[in-house]
């Protein structure tokens, strides 16, 4: 695999491709992806680098506007404007950037979030997560990673910062047929970062931690999931698993529960999480235990443990569409065993971040689990990630966060 280093042809020199008959009518309506056996693959379609920029066409010669163009994935074609003669330089990436960070700093308002989220923020395949002064980049598409050097430029010119780190090494570029690599491209990453969510205090690994070192989508969820422990009283109990960083946990003790219980299969997020207890003083009140989510639960259930909230973020378990038949099934039993462990009168939150996973499915085996759980429920509310991750209209999948929160009797 190569990395491309295209960049962007003149106007001159830009290609322009061709769809087949009748394969614009998606495209027309507004979806920003073009797949490859929608379009005409014969002369420069078969032998352009990947990357290039190239102008797409109906079938009959209508415009459809300028894409990056990769012939190799099934997603072929990512679109960045409507306008065919778009001028890929250094200052689209400026404004698309401040666009990107004036929502950010009217919703959020400390600089802690997710600054860029891929085609709803106009950079296809691209996540940056803002870590104050830091910034983590995912670069997960040959176009954009062949025009890497004026994106970083635009970032240097628009956030500033003195530490950008490339994570690189997501399973989306092979599919684009470029090398994985992380990689520092500014500056020097020096251990864990500190960072604030709604109040909290918490340090993100941005160089060894699962994706860009912390999971600002639950930002929101983290808080409305503890607001029932500030009517409980003292002794309110909660149990939280695939703890990860601290997250949930942290937020549970803030909010006065008197014990919490959190469990993930990563000694090191374990580590973190202890010193992000220490930053909130509450590290008296958290337990944190390695093990795994399923065999605790049994555990906990055989030995009469029960808790007040319990709380289920897990990884995808869906890593593709051929996972999710079993995805579905451990879904259903991750419900029914977190609800056997839930006190009468108690709170459960269950998520799923897998994108194969539409929030039918989800909230149907759910349902399924606290049904075989012997359990009657309210659901109080469904949400998705915080807003700092926003979803592009005519990419509802893209919207790839679930939580669901029940009251249970």
């Amino acid at each position: 695999m190569t990395s491309p280093k295209t960049g962007d042809l003149s106007l001159a020199e830009r290609p322009t491709l061709r769809l087949k008959p009748k394969a614009d009518k998606r495209v027309r309506g507004g979806h920003p992806w073009i797949f490859s056996n929608e379009i005409v693959m014969e002369g420069e379609a078969r032998s352009l680098p990947p990357g290039t920029v190239a102008r797409f066409e109906t079938a009959s010669g209508e415009p459809l506007g300028a894409f990056l163009y990769n012939r190799h994935p099934l997603i072929a074609a990512r679109r960045l404007s409507r306008d065919p003669n778009l001028l890929l330089d250094g200052g689209w990436f400026r404004q698309v950037l401040r666009r990107a960070l004036a929502i950010r700093e009217g919703l959020v308002g400390v600089p802690f979030y997710r600054l860029v989220h891929a085609e709803a923020d106009g950079l296809p395949g691209t996540v940056i997560d803002r870590f104050g002064d830091h910034l983590v980049l995912q670069v997960n598409v040959a176009g954009i990673e062949a025009h890497l050097d004026l994106l970083l430029e635009a970032l240097d010119e628009v956030v500033s910062p003195t530490v950008i780190l490339l994570r690189n090494d997501s399973a989306a570029r092979q599919l684009e047929g470029i090398e994985s690599y992380s990689r520092t491209a500014k500056g020097r990453l020096e251990g864990p970062v500190e960072i604030e969510e709604r109040g909290a205090r918490f340090l993100a690994d941005l160089g060894e931690g699962q994706k860009t070192g912390w999971f600002y989508d639950q930002r929101d969820n983290r808080v409305f999931a503890s607001a029932p422990l500030k009517a409980m009283g003292e002794g309110a109990r909660v149990l939280d698993l695939y703890a990860f960083a601290g997250g949930f946990a942290v937020q549970a003790a803030r909010a006065g529960a008197a014990e919490v219980l959190a469990i993930d299969r990563s000694a090191s997020a374990l580590r973190l999480a202890e010193r992000s207890a220490q930053l909130n003083g509450v590290e008296g009140r958290i337990e944190f235990k390695k093990s795994d989510a399923f065999a605790s639960l049994e555990f906990l259930e055989r030995n009469g443990r029960r808790f007040d909230l319990v709380v289920a973020d897990p990884p995808a378990f869906a890593k593709s569409r051929k996972d999710l038949p079993q995805a579905l099934r451990a879904y259903r039993k991750l419900a029914r065993l977190a609800a056997g462990v839930v006190v009468p009168g108690g709170y459960l939150t269950l998520c799923s971040c897998s994108h194969h996973v539409d929030p039918p499915a989800f909230a149907e085996q759910c349902r399924r689990g606290l049904f075989d759980a012997g359990r009657e429920a309210r659901l109080l509310k469904t949400a998705g990630a915080a807003p700092d991750h926003p979803v592009h209209p005519a990419l509802p999948e893209s919207a790839y966060l679930k939580a669901l929160f029940y009251a249970l009797d």
